[in-house]
């Protein structure tokens, strides 16, 4: 049996491997996607499961999917809403640099995105001057929009993995693997969105499994960029760049 896989930075915030851990379990309680197991905790670092990478195939794709919605239907208390126990906030982004998630409870999908996702990301990129005051507008305008409701779709809110771009998903010979979670209650659509933002492998297959064993409200395919406007806005406060124009951009989508 190979030695477990240690995760350890020391730029990572205290309470950060505890907040990994919980989300890790809390995901695996779900009975849907495979999950890496957590072996062992501690202040510097996360013992993992040692795993063997392998090539990603449709049909490990096709599971993936339906796994994803059976991890998506366990749901969660609220919006915003943390793994059970877990106190305070979380975070998101790479280990080197995580920045504050915000957690509680929000009664609408809308509002947790306005309140807890864009908004403080708006205020950090302004303050590091990532954003202009013509982006920073634009994105106010996006924050009110979907603050008000017009694009919740009614769904409870969905256990999600949280950070699931394709580097979060590990492929081996028996399947794919969820790692390095962020996970919260959420938006369902919000991880397959993810997921496309960044390109995992035979998504089509994916989403097709996902949508027959749990299907997508009337739409979701133009709401995709809607969802991705917050892993862009993340990606732009960290990296600036073309993830800047991007951000603004797909914001400027919603009106």
């Amino acid at each position: 049996m190979p030695p477990p896989y240690r995760k350890r930075s020391a730029a990572a915030p205290p309470g950060y491997f505890a907040w990994e851990a919980s989300g890790l379990r809390w995901l695996r309680d779900a009975g849907g996607a495979a999950v890496v197991e957590v072996l062992d905790i501690a202040p510097d670092h996360l013992d993992l499961e040692h795993l063997r990478g392998a090539e990603p195939s449709p049909e490990h794709a096709e599971l993936l999917g339906r796994g994803l919605a059976v991890t998506h239907r366990a749901g969660a208390p609220a919006f915003g809403s943390g793994p059970p126990g877990w106190r305070g906030n979380g975070w998101l982004g790479p280990l080197d640099e995580p920045l504050p998630l915000p957690l509680g409870g929000w009664p609408t999908w809308g509002a947790f995105l306005a309140t807890a996702r864009i908004a403080p990301l708006v205020r950090r990129g302004r303050d590091r001057a990532v954003l202009s005051r013509a982006d920073t507008a634009v994105l106010d305008r996006f924050t009110a929009t979907v603050d008000d409701g017009r694009y919740d779709t009614g769904e409870a809110p969905a256990r999600l993995h949280g950070d699931l771009w394709s580097g979060n998903v590990l492929w081996t010979a028996d399947g794919a693997v969820l790692i390095d979670p962020a996970a919260h209650g959420g938006h369902r659509e919000a991880d397959l969105a993810m997921l496309a933002l960044f390109g995992c492998p035979h998504l089509d297959r994916l989403l097709a499994a996902y949508d027959e064993a749990a299907p997508l409200a009337d739409g979701w395919r133009d709401r995709v960029l809607l969802h991705q406007v917050h892993p862009l806005l993340l990606h732009a406060v960290l990296f600036g760049g073309s993830y800047v124009r991007q951000c603004v951009a797909a914001a400027a989508t919603f009106r």
